[in-house]
């Protein structure tokens, strides 16, 4: 069987401007845009008949049944040989950012606090604000992964604050793209459960993993059975505009789960929900063809930098199609993304966004064509020199 061609080359940059989402509307058209996590990619053909199929039955109700659940369950079996998301200790729920703020009413209250691995995904931080929880943050280490000793710490802080503490826990983790090991999600299980913290795990991420990278289910690791994770397909196959996602109970965590109200199963698209089971089910190969030609990115972009801009250091992701790239040895402060967009007209999300340890730094979004990160780092540099 021949193998599918690079869905993120078959777009030219002229298709792109058509777009109407946030990624090519938010800038004037001068600017490349290469920020917020949407892929220059084609649906997958599966996904795309699906919807087809749905629009033209008019089936454009409110959604039901378990088939999302039953497609994941597959899915994470034959990727991850993780038998967990059993249908009964799932639910639909809107994203997986409104799943997560669903999480965190079912096990914590107002005023209880949540931690965070720092730097992190920006919305952590407003809808957990939003809803009344102080952020806690625990900084990763130098090396991108989570610092054992400072999370210990802001256990111990937030048990002695309150009753309900959570751990957010971002795996694989945005924007570095660290994938957390086994042993290091049984060490995280091993304490929360000693400072009766509970773990909500933001797992968005799960299927975009690097080749020589594994992905491990928090909730499959000894002591993740009273986790509480959000996964959707989201991110893998380019269906943000198709707001759908899944929130999974472990078997200690199912009464959690069972407490959610009925009707946040109402917000889900169900159109989102049929597109989303068709990409877990049939959308394999297109995946597969995804993720090859985000491993030819990662290696082009740290060849471009090396000759256009060796004082960023940049370490290719384990998953993601982000690349966290820092950037404090240029000498343009702590908003170097401003700098970009002013200058070089390539707009890139702002390091400070994510909180301690983004000051610096820029997030590059490298799930687009070989072009496209080409000529973001010609810009790059010319910024660069235009500001020296």
């Amino acid at each position: 069987m021949p193998r599918e061609a690079d869905p993120l080359s078959q777009l030219s940059l002229e298709e792109l401007r058509r777009r109407t989402s946030m990624k090519w509307r938010t800038y004037p058209e001068d600017v490349l845009p290469l920020w917020v996590a949407e892929m220059d990619v084609p649906l997958a053909e599966p996904v795309v008949r699906a919807i087809g199929e749905a629009v033209a039955l008019g089936d454009t109700g409110y959604p039901a049944g378990t088939a999302y659940a039953e497609a994941l369950a597959g899915f994470a079996r034959e990727r991850w040989g993780w038998d967990g998301p059993a249908a009964e200790r799932t639910a639909i729920v809107p994203d997986v950012m409104l799943g997560i703020v669903e999480m965190l009413k079912l096990v914590s209250g107002p005023g209880d606090p949540v931690v965070v691995n720092s730097p992190v995904y920006p919305p952590f931080y407003q809808f957990v604000g939003n809803m009344g929880r102080p952020v806690v943050e625990a900084p990763l280490g130098v090396d991108g992964r989570i610092d054992f000793a400072v999370l210990e710490s802001a256990f111990r802080e937030v048990a002695e604050q309150a009753d309900q503490p959570v751990y957010l826990l971002c795996s694989p983790h945005n924007p570095t793209g660290t994938v957390h090991t086994a042993d290091e999600l049984t060490r995280v299980a091993r304490l929360a459960r000693t400072y009766g913290v509970r773990v909500v795990a933001d797992e968005i991420h799960a299927p975009i993993v690097a080749a020589g990278a594994s992905f491990v289910p928090y909730l499959s690791v000894p002591g993740g059975e009273s986790g509480l994770s959000v996964m959707s397909a989201s991110k893998a196959w380019n269906l943000a505009g198709l707001k759908a996602a899944l929130a999974i109970a472990g078997p200690d965590a199912a009464d959690d789960l069972a407490r959610l109200p009925e009707e946040v199963g109402h917000g889900p698209s169900h159109v989102g929900v049929i597109a989303h089971t068709a990409a877990l089910r049939e959308g394999g190969d297109w995946l597969d063809a995804v993720l090859s030609g985000l491993d030819e990115n990662r290696r082009l972009l740290a060849e471009l930098l090396a000759e256009h801009l060796p004082a960023v250091r940049y370490a290719p992701a384990q998953a993601t199609y982000l690349a966290w790239l820092d950037c404090r040895e240029l000498g343009l402060g702590d908003d170097p993304a401003a700098v970009f967009l002013e200058r070089g007209r390539v707009a890139l999300s702002s390091g400070t966004d994510f909180g301690t340890g983004g000051a610096g730094f820029v997030r590059l979004n490298l799930a687009t064509s070989p072009e496209l990160i080409t000529e973001a780092v010609r810009r790059m540099a010319a910024a660069l020199r235009a500001a020296s």
